[in-house]
């Protein structure tokens, strides 16, 4: 399973984060995968579940 990096910087600037969801577009790869980046998600508050349960462009 791997999220669309818009995803997750649409949940950070949903939640008012706009700092973080640039860094996010600039450093991460288009498809994100969970595992690799569970760190970073966890850091970020991120549950990859929900990321993964809305459907990806």
């Amino acid at each position: 399973m791997r999220i669309a990096r818009n995803r997750i910087v649409s949940a950070l600037r949903d939640r008012g984060q706009q700092a973080r969801a640039d860094w996010v577009e600039r450093e991460l790869p288009e498809l994100v995968d969970p595992a690799k980046h569970s760190g970073l998600l966890a850091t970020l508050h991120l549950d990859p579940a929900d990321l993964a349960d809305a459907p990806t462009p």
